[in-house]
C-alpha cells in the first residue's frame, strides 16, 4: 500500500490549511487512518485518527481546530487545520493500518511540510 500526502505549505498564524492523503488501494481495507506530525527537534506525535467505524479522535493540542474525514469513494482522507499556530509547524505524515487475521500492517506516507509563520 502506498500513501501520498499533499497540501502542505506556508500559512500565517490564524490561517487554515487542508492536507490530503491518497491511497493506491481501497480505503475500505484499512482499519484506521491517521495523521501524525514531527516538529523540528521533537519526536513524532499523534494528531488525529479516524476508524472504519467513522469514530475519530484528536490530540488535545488540536481539538476544536483540526478535523479528520475520509472520502471512501476516492480512497483519500483529509485533515482540515483551522486557527493554525506557530506550534503546529511540522512535517505531517499520513498513516493507515490494515489488520488481517490479527496481524497489523502499518503504512506511512512520506510527509508534507506545514509552516505556520508570519
Amino acid at each position: 500500500v502506498q500513501l501520498q500526502a499533499s497540501g502542505g505549505g506556508l500559512v500565517e498564524p490564524g490561517g487554515s490549511l487542508s492536507l490530503s492523503c491518497a491511497l493506491n488501494e481501497s480505503i475500505f481495507g484499512m482499519s484506521l487512518m491517521a495523521w501524525y506530525r514531527q516538529a523540528p527537534r521533537k519526536e513524532r506525535e499523534f494528531v488525529a485518527r479516524i476508524e472504519n467505524s467513522d469514530a475519530h479522535d484528536y490530540a488535545d493540542s488540536v481539538k476544536g481546530r483540526f478535523s479528520i474525514w475520509r472520502e471512501s469513494d476516492k480512497n483519500r482522507f483529509w485533515l482540515r487545520m483551522n486557527s493554525l499556530e506557530p506550534e503546529d509547524t511540522a512535517v505531517y505524515y499520513c498513516y493507515a493500518l490494515r489488520i488481517t487475521n490479527g496481524v497489523h500492517y502499518p503504512y506511512w506516507g512520506p510527509g508534507t511540510l506545514v509552516t505556520v509563520s508570519s
